[in-house]
């Protein structure tokens, strides 16, 4: 724990925030930069640049939101959402066993999730990544892509329509514009990891182009927990008048994953690489085994801008098709669906006498799933016991104004008005005799064609006060609405659960700006959530079954505090950086009858991420890497079992460069740790069937890589 300590205490002199990998200049010298890019430097109309980006958000935001710079994460291992989010303010991502797939949560969003995210909204360009359901797919998202990202944590996503718990993750594309015309990366690593991107951007005339393909695999530190992922991500944009752009999408996506599945402390502790008996061998003859998650994705989106400087129109659709096979309890065999549109104007003008903002959208999504059923025979199709349609329907209608009341002070106002639903009706009703030794069903839980439909009012007010044009103050008070999706409605697919929509009122207080060589990315938040979407467990489905719970409490401190702590050190504008992200998070029940005030189970209360790096001008860096989880949290309702804290330490080095020859080496768990940085929320971890609740994490690895810029 020393070189924590040591790190932690280095953050007290000051710091730098450091979403970038571009040395800080001076105050006066990076203001007038600021101005300049963010007027002239956008070449696009639909994939605003980075630099405009930043200064939008941060003088438009009246809450937490923040931009990652790629060239941050690219300076290591770039293979999963938590390479690529891991240093975001507010942020937390837990990979299940180092793949993909991760408990992804921000404010408490989704906390008990560790697999097919919910509770947040995530966006390409402004265009939705969630299915019609609120369900995402982590595997869909490919972090080498990506310029930059953008989060809006909570009620800040209101802009682009999320009136979600956690807000809104926005990955923006690179395009022809901002894309080398040539780019090739390969990185290679322990567990027989290797993945390779190759990707070109360039322009012709009125039209720019951006392709990219990836692929990759990993043998996994856990037995049976392979991966392999194949990509294509396209875009072209086309701009038909100086005030009008066009830009059209491809994605594909072929992923494969097996499914390790959850060890208990006893299994973990003596080899935390085993897989769990019943998803890789059955535990009986006959038994489900062979657990995992394969499906094919193919999206096509299209978004329309124009905008004269003080009218902005945009207009953006899409439509996916998703082949799911998902070997589990059952074969889940699944073609979906999903297509939708958003409309949205902004405008620059007057209002009493004051600059003003206005902001309103209109958005409609649906999704329909053909879902079969089949008996698990070790990994294979056995009789079928069920078929459905599954259908999710929203709508929503938003608006945002900003009124800039002085010079340094505006004023937020806006409101969400959305419709959902989510229906099941049985196509066909399967009987027979189940395979000897597997379950004997499940019964119906309410019935098995039925519809879930709500309405919701989430409205927001905010004030942002400009100290200077690096730094803000700023509050918040809104409301959030969060509609179950249908693997939550429909956990056995035999029947919809009486789920009623997650509603929650939050207050938000905090800071974000710069001075000198200290950057700062500070909220607050409390909310009382209504009707929290949480695994709480059926008698008669399972430990792990979604139910409504009663009132709920997420408080929280997200910090990002970083810095230049040396400069000249050997050489002119050299330095010595540390980056941290620091989570303070307090969930429990309030005034529940069966658990009163207890703290939520599934979340570690503190999580601290930080990098010490040595930068040279030229490009080179190097320095340590700490994890740390200082405290044990509980993973079950009754709190007889608990995760341990944990401390992981790492070192990375590298050099990386605009044009030509890159190059990362990177050591992560140098200790070697055994520990669980999720886990499976059950009611009683001591219960006969639910003992198995950890998921271990990555033993020690090493990874490196080169890429090749022309």
């Amino acid at each position: 724990m020393k070189p924590i300590s040591i790190l932690f205490l280095l953050a007290l002199p000051g710091a730098a925030f450091a979403q970038s990998a571009t040395p800080i200049k001076t105050p006066t010298t990076e203001l007038k930069e600021v101005v300049i890019t963010a007027k002239n430097d956008s070449p696009s109309l639909t994939v605003p640049s980075l630099e405009l980006r930043k200064e939008q958000i941060s003088t438009s935001t009246p809450g937490g939101a923040g931009v990652v710079d790629a060239e941050f994460y690219k300076r290591g291992r770039a293979s999963t959402l938590k390479d690529a989010l891991d240093f975001a303010p507010g942020v937390l991502v837990q990979s299940r066993f180092g793949a993909e797939e991760s408990r992804l949560s921000i404010r408490g969003s989704g906390l008990q999730r560790t697999f097919h995210g919910r509770g947040i909204w995530t966006m390409q360009d402004g265009v939705p990544l969630n299915l019609a359901d609120g369900s995402f797919d982590m595997q869909a998202i490919e972090p080498m892509t990506a310029n930059y990202i953008e989060v809006f944590r909570g009620a800040n996503a209101l802009q682009y329509g999320s009136s979600t718990l956690g807000g809104a993750i926005n990955f923006i594309s690179n395009t022809g514009y901002t894309a080398p015309a040539s780019q090739a990366r390969v990185e290679i690593g322990s567990f027989n990891t290797h993945r390779a991107q190759i990707s070109s951007g360039f322009v012709s005339g009125n039209t720019d182009v951006y392709v990219s393909i990836t692929a990759s695999h990993t043998d996994g530190f856990r037995d049976w927990s392979k991966q392999e992922s194949f990509r294509v991500f396209a875009n072209v944009g086309t701009k038909l008048s100086p005030n009008l752009e066009n830009r059209f999408y491809i994605t594909y996506v072929d992923s494969n994953s097996q499914l390790p599945g959850n060890l208990t402390k006893a299994q973990m502790q003596n080899n935390p690489r085993q897989a769990a008996p019943g998803s890789f061998i059955p535990t009986v003859p006959g038994g489900a085994g062979y657990q995992e998650r394969d499906y094919r994705l193919f999206r096509l989106a299209n978004k329309t801008t124009y905008s004269d400087g003080d009218n902005t129109l945009t207009l953006s659709a899409f439509w996916s098709w998703k082949d799911l096979n998902h070997p589990i309890f059952q074969v889940i065999d699944q073609l979906s669906n999903d297509l939708g549109f958003d409309l949205r104007y902004e405008h620059k003008g007057r209002l009493l006498g004051h600059d003003n903002t206005f902001t309103v959208g209109t958005g409609f999504m649906y999704g329909g799933t053909k879902d079969n059923r089949f008996f698990n025979i070790n990994g294979a199709r056995g009789a079928q016991v069920g078929a459905y349609r599954l259908q999710s329907t929203n709508f929503n209608f938003y608006f945002q104004d900003k009124l800039e009341l002085t010079e340094k002070l505006s004023l937020f106002a806006g409101a969400q008005v959305a419709y959902a639903s989510r229906e099941l009706d049985e196509l066909q009703t399967f009987a027979g005799v189940n395979p000897p030794g597997q379950f004997t069903g499940l019964p119906n839980l309410v019935n098995n064609s039925d519809r879930l439909e709500a309405w919701g009012f989430s409205p927001k007010l905010g004030l942002l006060y400009e100290v200077d044009a690096k730094t803000q103050i700023y509050f918040n008070a809104s409301r959030s609405f969060e509609p179950p999706t249908l693997g939550e409605a429909t956990p056995a697919g035999n029947g919809l659960l009486a789920l009623k929509p997650q509603t929650a009122t939050t207050l938000e207080l905090g800071t974000r700006g710069q001075r000198g060589r200290v950057a700062w990315d500070f909220s607050y938040y409390y909310a009382w959530v209504e009707r929290e979407l949480l695994a709480l467990g059926s008698p008669i489905l399972g430990p792990t079954t979604t139910v409504n719970a009663g009132s709920t409490i997420h408080q929280g401190i997200e910090f990002a505090l970083n810095a230049d702590l040396l400069r000249d050190l050997a050489v002119t504008s050299d330095r010595l950086v540390l980056n941290q992200n620091f989570l303070w998070n307090n969930f429990s029940f309030h005034k529940d009858a069966a658990y009163g005030s207890r703290l939520l189970p599934g979340y570690s209360p503190v999580y601290y991420r930080a990098q010490l790096l040595y930068e040279h001008p030229g490009g080179f860096y190097a320095g340590p890497t700490v994890e740390w989880s200082p405290f044990k949290y509980a993973a079950d309702l009754a709190r007889t079992t608990f995760a341990d804290p944990y401390a992981l330490l790492g070192l990375k080095l590298g050099y990386r460069t605009k044009k030509g020859l890159s190059f990362f080496v990177e050591a992560r768990n140098l200790t070697n740790e055994i520990y669980s940085p999720t886990v499976n929320v059950v009611t009683n971890a001591t219960a006969a069937g639910s003992t198995a609740v950890f998921l271990p994490g990555d033993g020690r690895s090493f990874y490196g890589g080169v890429e090749w810029k022309w």
